[in-house]
């Protein structure tokens, strides 16, 4: 090897070292599209609230944040790619209540929901709106507590999967209520379309997936089940003062990427987010949605996911709930 081919080979190894440096801290990032993976099918809460951080971020970067829809087995296939990626923050996730209850769920996971990434952010906190169709005989949480004991296990509900949302949301209510109402899993978005049809009687979810159709009447709200009424419903009683003492779900969406990721990196995607989460339309949009912008430090939220994971383990347990 020639003196010259050496010095060639010492200038590109020590360009690639400045570049990753300098991703590192943050810096000359991104250096190409980013991949942001959706455990969901397109439509639903999460794949619209990633396509508005991907439109934003896109135009802050100046590189394309790239929507990548991977569903299917409770959100753990989109998981399990993230979590073996390597960690220089051109690979992330959405992730929502589901991945703190699927340590509890899923026997074996290729991932942890903690050691596996590194926590970004907690984007938004959304109201959970427990909604029923019109068939069915009740104007509130009290008489469809009071069907359900007068007829158990006819009573149904739908979810988009197990570990999903809806699923541990009404999970949650049966451990609390001591109902028998029979779970009915979807594939994703076709939960709100069985409900329509009036194959399953009722369903927790938010505004982004059937606030359209309470405004047509094809639905009926009963309930919200965050811990005071939302704002964009304040006419809706929660489920705690509906008969219910404690009840409170609130769901959340935040912003993982994988273990390894360096500080920096991690603080300044964290601030790209919470910058985006401050613009006037995007808090608008939001709005419309009953979604409160949240943007909380890395810190926030890996604390909230191990209180979710204790929280859901716990519904687990006790409801016998076990997906092979």
């Amino acid at each position: 090897m020639t003196r010259s081919t050496v010095t060639v080979l010492r200038l590109l190894a020590l360009s690639a070292l400045t570049a990753f440096a300098g991703v590192a801290a943050g810096q000359d990032y991104p250096q190409r599209p980013v991949r942001f993976v959706i455990p969901v099918p397109p439509g639903g809460a999460t794949d619209g609230l990633a396509r508005i951080l991907g439109q934003k971020l896109t135009g802050a970067w100046g590189q394309q944040m790239v929507i990548d829809n991977r569903p299917g087995a409770g959100g753990n296939i989109a998981a399990d790619i993230v979590a073996h990626t390597p960690p220089d923050g051109h690979t992330l996730i959405m992730v929502g209540l589901w991945h703190a209850a699927n340590l509890s769920l899923f026997p074996k996971l290729s991932y942890h929901p903690l050691r596996s990434f590194a926590p970004i952010t907690q984007v938004v906190a959304i109201d959970t709106f427990l909604v029923a169709h019109p068939s069915v005989p009740v104007r509130n949480v009290k008489e469809l507590i009071a069907l359900a004991r007068a007829q158990p296990g006819v009573l149904n509900y739908a979810s988009g999967g197990n570990g999903s949302s809806p699923h541990m949301a009404m999970e949650l209510f049966k451990s609390m209520t001591n109902v028998n109402i029979v779970h009915v899993p979807y594939k994703g978005t076709e939960s709100v379309i069985g409900l329509l049809r009036g194959e399953t009687a009722m369903i927790f979810e938010n505004l982004i997936s059937v606030g359209a159709h309470v405004k047509t009447g094809k639905l009926k709200v009963l309930a919200v089940g965050s811990a005071k009424r939302s704002a964009s419903m304040p006419e809706v009683p929660t489920v705690a003062e509906s008969g219910v003492p404690g009840y409170e779900i609130s769901l959340w969406f935040g912003m993982l990427g994988p273990a390894g990721m360096p500080a920096a990196l991690v603080s300044k995607i964290q601030r790209d987010v919470s910058g985006v989460l401050k613009m006037p339309d995007v808090r608008e949009r939001l709005a419309t949605l009953a979604a409160d912008p949240v943007g909380s430090t890395p810190d926030a939220f890996e604390a909230l996911i191990r209180s979710e994971i204790t929280k859901w383990e716990k519904v687990v347990r006790s409801a016998g709930l076990k997906v092979d």
